[in-house]
């Protein structure tokens, strides 16, 4: 018996030499289900290394529900809102979506987290937000004179807004160009107007494009039956719309509606 009390003692005693020691400045975070040091380690405002340190870790990948976690001193954000800080992707998002709606650009977002692809994210993924975002691009001037109808379309926030005058009548996010295959920026006018047309191009055809609206040689904006991924870059420089909002701009705007593009 007197054994087995001096082994439990001795194990007491190493276990409390190998436990970190809770500085007064430092609190606890008891790990819940879906939690990583990555994500903690944000929400606090510390880093990964940190939190293996202060706590003794081996494995920085291995941590489980209920466990209890010293975080080192800093300046701690609060820990009810994480959401000003980390946003998780949920299903239909898209990195230029996120990055509208916190005000930073997307490249700034893709730089924050590693993203290598700002086409490539998932579903539950962890994306930490920069700070010092600006706000989202203000809309430009209306053109004169007032009570014009004409098309704004921001490349930076994939969206186009309808006007007349100064006040946005309808506002729909889009598709434009990808990086090798960009969008022209400037101020165009739309000079021919098709219900249908089909359309090619190096390494595509799409037979039946609805609504198209030309207004820079061969570009256009038009409906969109291929793809559903609006509010992010996706064509080879038109403006692509869902085909609903392409038939209302289509009967909405006229052979000579200003098209104002811009980042």
């Amino acid at each position: 018996m007197r054994r087995i009390l001096t082994l439990g003692l001795v194990l007491a005693l190493m276990l409390t030499a190998v436990a970190p020691a809770l500085a007064e400045s430092s609190i606890v975070h008891v790990v819940r289900p879906g939690d990583n040091l990555f994500r903690i380690g944000l929400r606090y405002g510390v880093t990964v290394d940190a939190l293996v340190a202060a706590n003794g870790l081996r494995n920085a990948n291995y941590i489980w529900v209920g466990q209890k976690l010293i975080v080192p001193s800093g300046n701690y954000p609060d820990p009810d809102v994480p959401s000003s800080r980390v946003h998780t992707v949920r299903r239909g998002e898209n990195l230029y979506r996120i990055a509208l709606r916190y005000g930073v650009s997307y490249q700034a977002l893709a730089s924050a987290n590693d993203i290598v692809n700002p086409n490539h994210i998932y579903v539950g993924q962890h994306l930490r937000i920069p700070r010092g975002g600006s706000s989202p691009s203000p809309q430009p001037p209306s053109p004169s004179p007032s009570g014009t109808r004409w098309i704004d379309i921001n490349l930076s926030a994939q969206r186009l807004t309808a006007y007349v005058g100064s006040t946005a009548v309808r506002s729909t996010y889009v598709s434009t160009g990808l990086r090798r295959t960009p969008t022209p920026t400037g101020d165009y006018r739309i000079y021919v107007k098709h219900v249908s047309r089909s359309m090619s191009g190096p390494g595509y055809y799409m037979p039946n494009v609805p609504y198209v609206m030309f207004f820079y040689r061969g570009y256009s904006i038009h409906g969109t039956y291929w793809h559903s991924n609006f509010g992010q870059p996706m064509s080879h420089g038109c403006v692509n719309l869902p085909t609903s909002e392409a038939q209302w701009l289509f009967n909405w705007a006229s052979v000579g509606t200003l098209v104002r593009i811009h980042y």
